[in-house]
């Protein structure tokens, strides 16, 4: 595989696009907004400046990877002679299937559909495809450029021949791919998201403050970062939509998302992209302050 297209150029697309453009991919992003292709491409320059800061890569291989991204808002150019192209919009399971239809018939025939959908089934947006043994997941973490692991999740009708070159193909670029199967969640958030959601349920009933909840968790569990600062972090609406899909998919009680969560992202106050979730967050300050309604 040489050329990849990702489509979507948020967070994990443009972090996507980075990770296989510094490996030497032709790389296609694609947006229907102009502006978010912009501030994609400022976002990677960025992150290349920070790895020549800590000095794993030079000039040259920055000026290589951005050499090797054209951005692109129509989805027919973009996808035009792919060999893999990598779904990373929002997390809708409606917009992944409407993709996914259009993916299906301007992508090649050869071409193999990647989502990175944290949570959705894979079979569910295979099935809206004439391809579906083409279609697989591939959940990369945030940061990209930073974060290791890839999961890597087969639908029901994924064949062993796209499994194996998928998770060929993300070793290639330096990570570490573990494939699992199309259950709600797979493995990285049936796991992460409950606790979460309990970290929540722990504020929401008095337990404990913002504060102390995440130091219980960095000290006494070894966790880089405490569950309800990784909540604003992943974005308290993106939570939301996961703990929905566990909940909708298992039909369990226990995934069912916390009421004071459910407030949260109904007032617009989401997290680090918002400017305040359980924390207050201040442009190029990296203190964590206590949002003002969880002050005591």
């Amino acid at each position: 595989m040489k050329a990849i297209s990702v489509i979507g150029a948020g967070t994990m697309g443009n972090g996507i696009a980075h990770i296989f453009a510094l490996n030497g991919y032709s790389v296609r992003l694609a947006d229907i907004s102009p502006d978010a292709l912009e501030k994609a491409l400022a976002a990677i320059r960025g992150n290349l400046d920070r790895m020549i800061q800590k000095e794993r890569i030079g000039e040259p291989e920055k000026a290589r990877a951005l050499a090797n991204i054209t951005t692109f808002t129509d989805m027919g150019q973009a996808v035009s002679g792919a060999d893999l192209v990598i779904e990373a919009a929002t997390e809708q399971e409606a917009l992944k299937k409407k993709i996914f239809a259009d993916l299906d018939r301007l992508a090649p025939e050869e071409c193999i559909l990647a989502t990175n959908t944290s949570s959705i089934s894979i079979t569910a947006i295979a099935s809206v495809t004439q391809r579906p043994e083409k279609v697989i997941g591939m959940h990369f973490m945030n940061p990209v450029p930073v974060m290791k692991l890839v999961e890597v999740i087969r639908g029901y009708s994924t064949s062993d021949e796209v499994a194996h070159a998928i998770m060929e193909l993300s070793r290639q670029i330096g990570k570490m791919p573990v494939e699992v199967n199309d259950y709600p969640g797979f493995v990285a958030n049936r796991i992460l998201m409950p606790m979460i959601n309990e970290a929540v349920y722990a504020l929401y009933e008095g337990v404990a403050g913002v504060l102390e909840i995440d130091t219980v968790m960095k000290m006494g569990m070894a966790h880089p970062m405490g569950p309800l600062q990784l909540a604003d972090f992943i974005g308290l609406d993106v939570c939301l939509s996961i703990l929905q899909v566990l909940h909708a998919g298992f039909g369990n009680p226990k995934y069912a998302p916390c009421p004071l969560l459910v407030n949260m992202v109904a007032a617009g106050k989401l997290g680090l992209k918002s400017g305040e979730g359980f924390y207050q967050y201040a442009a190029g300050s990296k203190e964590l302050v206590v949002s003002p309604r969880f002050r005591k």
